[in-house]
C-alpha cells in the first residue's frame, strides 16, 4: 500500500488530474481538514471524478458533500478486497459525516467464553479481541444480550460468577437452584464441565438439535448407571430446550443456515433488522440503526451495512438473503469468504419462501424503528417538546399532560367494543384504561358507537369519585371529521368543555371542532408522533378486546349442540386449546388428557366438529 502526497496546495481540478487508474480508497476533507467522507473504488481516477459533474445529475446529499470538499486524499490498494478493508478501518477511525454508518458501533456488546480458563464462564464484554476466546455477537443492545444470558442460565449449569476457584469453598445458591455445577467445591471433573461449555457453544451457534442429541445421550448414560437424580435433571433440561426451540420455529421450508437482512429508511436514519436462521429455526434477531441515509439509494444503504456489520460479527452463514441488491457484490463475496473460510452467497429474492422471510425482516424493522421513535418521544425533553408543540398547534390552553384516546372495533356491528386509553406526560397510564361493550347500537354504525362510549364515559365522570372523575386535557378520536362531529354532539349535550381532536389515518390529518381545514404537521413532528402513538394504542386495545369477545362467541356457537358438552366443559376446552380449529386437529387421546372428557365424549366432539 502506497500513500500519495496530499498535495494540499493543489486545486481540486489539479488533484483530480493526478488520480491514478488503480483500486484504492479516497478521502474528502473540508476547509478545516476534517474528514467528511471515505469511499472505495475499483478505479480511483474514474470514481472520484464522477462526483464533480453537473449538480443536477447528483443527489441532494452528494451535492452537499461536493460543496464542502476542500481537499482530496487517497490510498492505493493492491486489490478491491484490500480497498474494502481500508475503507472500513477509515470509517471507524474518522466516522465521517457523509458516510452511512452504524450508530455507536464501537459499543456493541458481545458474549464471551474464555476457553483458556480451566473453568470458563460466560460474560458480557464490549471489547472484541483476538485472544483465543469464543465471542458471540455483536448484539444490538444490552437488553438483548441480557435476555440471551437469562436463557443460557436457565438451560445450562455453568458458572457466571468471577470468584477465585483456586481454593475450594461451599457452593452458593446458584448450585442449589440447579444453575451451576459448582466447580468452586472441587467436586466437578474438568471434562464434565467442558462438556457443558461445549453445549453452550453449540446453543449460541444455533445448533440446538445437536445440543439435544448430546443431552439425550448423557441422560441415557446416567439412567443406565442408576444415577436417576442426574438423569431427571437432564430430562428437565431437555424439556426446557424443546420449549425454546418450539418458540424459534418458522413457517418456511429453508435448508441450511442464513441471515436475512432488511431495513426501513426514514429521514437520515435506516433501521436494519437481521434475522438469524440456523437449521430452519429463527434463533435470534438484532436491530441496528444507521445514520447518514438521507437521499441514499436502498442498494447503497445495504452495501454500507454488510461490511460494517460482518467486520465485527463472530458468525457468518453461507447465505445472506438481502432486501436490496448490493454494489460490488463479488468484492463483498470474496471478502466474506476470507473471513468465514468458505463460500458465502448473497441473494436478493423476489418471490417464494425466501421473499417471505425478507418481508418478515422488513416488518420487524418497521416495528423496531417505531419502538425507537416511541422511546425518543417518551423520554424527558422529547415529551416536553411534543406537549408544547401540541399546545401551540392545537390552540390548547396548556400542554395536554393527560390525554384520552378512543376507538371502536367490530365486524359489521357484531361483538362491537370501544376502548379508552390514557397517557399522562407522554406515557401510558394503563391502570386508567377502560373497555366498553356496545349495548345500545344495532348494526355497523361507528358514529353512534363512539357516541355511546363517550356518553357513558363522561356521564360516569359526573357520578363517580374515582379515576372517571379526572378530566383530560385533550380527548383524541381515531377517525376523521365525521367521527369528530359525532363526539362533538355528545360534548354539547353533556356540556363537556374538554378540548377535542381527531386523527385520520390516511393522511395523518388532525381535525378540530369549528375549524374547516385540518392541521397537517410534518412527519418528523414530535407532537404528531405522540398523537400517533396514543391513537395506535387505542386501536390496539380495542382490537385485543374485540378479538377476545369474538373468539369466545365463535367458539361457543361452534360448540353448541354437542351432546353431553355443557357450558363448563366448553369453557374448559377453550382454556386448554384456545380455538375450535385446535380442538378439531387434536386427537381423541389429546382431548381426553387435556380436557378430562371421556373417550366417548371425545369421539362425539370430534364427529361434531
Amino acid at each position: 500500500m502506497n500513500k500519495i502526497a496530499e498535495a494540499k496546495s493543489l486545486t481540486i481540478a489539479e488533484q483530480l488530474k493526478r488520480l491514478p487508474h488503480r483500486p484504492g480508497v479516497y478521502i474528502y476533507r473540508d476547509v478545516n481538514k476534517k474528514v467528511i467522507y471515505v469511499g472505495k473504488a475499483k478505479d480511483l481516477h474514474n470514481r472520484v471524478r464522477s462526483y464533480f459533474q453537473l449538480p443536477e445529475k447528483l443527489t441532494p446529499k452528494t451535492q452537499s458533500l461536493v460543496e464542502h470538499i476542500n481537499d482530496i486524499d487517497f490510498f492505493i490498494a493492491s486489490s478491491e478486497q484490500e480497498a474494502l478493508i481500508m475503507e472500513l478501518n477509515f470509517i471507524k477511525q474518522y466516522r465521517p459525516h457523509y458516510n452511512i454508518m452504524l450508530k455507536d458501533d464501537k459499543s456493541f456488546p458481545y458474549l464471551k467464553i474464555d476457553v483458556n480458563e480451566k473453568w470458563p464462564r460466560i460474560y458480557v464484554t464490549r471489547r472484541f479481541e483476538q485472544d483465543g476466546g469464543r465471542y458471540f455477537g455483536p448484539f444490538s443492545n444490552g437488553g438483548s444480550v441480557k435476555q440471551t444470558l437469562r436463557i443460557i442460565k436457565r438451560l445450562f449449569p455453568m458458572r457466571f460468577c468471577s470468584q477465585d476457584l483456586n481454593k475450594p469453598t461451599r457452593p452458593c445458591l446458584e448450585y442449589h437452584l440447579g444453575h451451576c455445577l459448582a466447580p468452586c467445591t472441587g467436586n466437578v471433573q474438568p471434562e464434565d464441565y467442558a462438556q457443558v461449555i461445549k453445549e453452550v457453544t453449540l446453543f449460541l451457534e444455533g445448533k440446538r438439535d445437536n445440543v439435544i442429541k448430546e443431552l439425550q445421550e448423557k441422560m441415557n448414560h446416567a439412567s443406565e448407571a442408576t444415577d436417576y437424580e442426574n438423569a431427571a435433571r437432564i430430562r428437565d433440561q431437555i424439556q426446557s430446550m424443546h420449549q425454546v426451540i418450539e418458540g424459534e420455529k418458522i413457517a418456511a421450508v429453508i435448508r441450511g443456515d442464513e441471515d436475512v437482512i432488511a431495513f426501513v429508511q426514514e429521514g437520515d436514519q435506516a433501521y436494519v433488522q437481521v434475522l438469524f436462521i440456523r437449521e430452519n429455526k429463527l434463533t435470534g434477531r438484532e436491530g441496528f440503526l444507521m445514520q447518514g441515509a438521507r437521499h441514499e439509494e436502498p442498494s447503497k444503504i445495504m452495501t454500507g451495512f454488510i461490511p460494517q456489520y460482518y467486520s465485527s460479527s463472530t458468525q457468518i452463514p453461507p447465505l445472506l438473503l438481502i432486501q436490496y441488491p448490493v454494489e460490488d457484490k463479488e468484492v463483498l463475496r470474496e471478502w466474506l469468504k476470507g473471513k468465514m473460510g468458505g463460500a458465502v452467497e448473497i441473494e436478493s429474492p423476489r418471490k417464494g419462501v425466501k421473499k417471505q422471510l425478507i418481508d418478515t425482516a422488513a416488518e420487524n424493522a418497521r416495528q423496531g424503528l417505531e419502538q425507537i421513535k416511541i422511546k425518543e418521544i417518551t423520554s424527558g425533553k422529547s415529551v416536553d417538546a411534543a406537549l408544547n408543540e401540541l399546545e401551540t398547534e392545537l390552540k390548547l390552553p396548556a400542554p395536554p399532560n393527560r390525554m384520552e384516546a378512543y376507538d371502536i372495533s367490530n365486524i359489521q356491528g357484531t361483538s362491537a367494543v370501544g376502548s379508552m386509553v390514557v397517557f399522562e406526560k407522554g406515557k401510558p397510564k394503563t391502570a386508567h384504561y377502560r373497555r366498553f361493550r356496545i349495548k345500545t347500537v344495532e348494526g355497523a354504525n361507528d358514529y353512534a358507537m363512539l357516541q355511546e362510549v363517550l356518553r357513558r364515559r363522561f356521564k360516569r365522570g359526573e357520578e363517580a369519585g374515582d379515576t372517571w372523575s379526572i378530566q383530560p386535557d385533550l380527548v383524541l378520536i381515531d377517525g376523521g371529521k365525521g367521527q369528530l362531529n359525532a363526539v362533538r354532539e355528545v360534548f354539547d349535550e353533556l356540556k363537556v368543555t374538554v378540548p377535542l381532536a381527531s386523527l385520520a389515518k390516511e393522511n395523518e390529518e388532525i381535525f378540530l371542532p369549528k375549524r374547516p381545514k385540518p392541521i397537517v404537521l410534518p412527519k418528523s413532528s414530535a407532537g404528531l408522533h405522540l398523537l400517533q402513538q396514543i391513537r395506535d394504542e387505542a386501536h390496539r386495545f380495542a382490537i385485543s378486546y374485540f378479538s377476545s369477545l369474538h373468539r369466545k362467541k365463535s367458539f361457543a356457537s361452534a360448540m353448541d349442540g354437542i351432546p353431553g358438552v355443557g357450558p363448563r366443559r366448553k369453557s374448559a376446552l377453550l382454556r386448554q386449546f384456545g380455538s375450535v380449529q385446535r380442538i378439531r386437529e387434536a386427537s381423541i387421546d389429546e382431548l381426553v388428557a387435556a380436557a378430562g372428557v371421556s373417550s366417548t365424549q371425545a369421539k362425539k366432539i370430534k364427529e361434531y366438529l
